[in-house]
């Protein structure tokens, strides 16, 4: 009998320990200057209204470096026409990082920001620009994830 007071009264007082605090501040994701543009205006009608990337921003995406690691190869489709900036939306990260695409041919390449995505990838109008790729089209792209 005393062992089951002394065991009750143990189980009741350890549900009263306060645990410690836990941080739980998320940080902030890093800012790529060249990949960064304003959104487009609302009234905006033409693939050149929602490009809102300048020609020094455009200039430095095409600035590509070959350190990166392939992560695959995947069909993308044209993205969200009012986000604006060169990104890539794969399944193929699992968390926001710089990278870039080259078209299957080699012909072309793109610096972009790596976004998670589920199903299709879909790529930015800018960066599909970039690629002188037609909008309604499906590119065949190498992904690659800078180190």
């Amino acid at each position: 009998m005393r062992w089951s007071v002394g065991l009750v009264l143990g189980v009741v007082l350890a549900g009263c320990v306060v645990p410690p605090e836990v941080d739980v501040s998320v940080p902030e994701p890093e800012v790529i200057d060249a990949i960064e543009a304003p959104a487009p205006p609302p009234d905006a009608r033409r693939v050149d209204e929602f490009d809102t990337t300048t020609e020094e921003q455009r200039a430095a995406a095409l600035e590509t470096s070959n350190d990166g690691v392939l992560l695959g190869e995947e069909v993308l489709s044209l993205g969200d026409p009012g986000r604006s900036g060169f990104w890539v939306e794969t399944p193929l990260v699992a968390t926001v990082g710089e990278g870039r695409i080259a078209l299957k041919d080699g012909s072309r390449e793109v610096e972009v920001v790596l976004f998670p995505g589920t199903g299709s990838g879909r790529i930015s109008l800018a960066a599909m620009r970039l690629l002188e790729v037609p909008l309604t089209s499906l590119v065949e792209v190498n992904i690659y994830e800078n180190q």
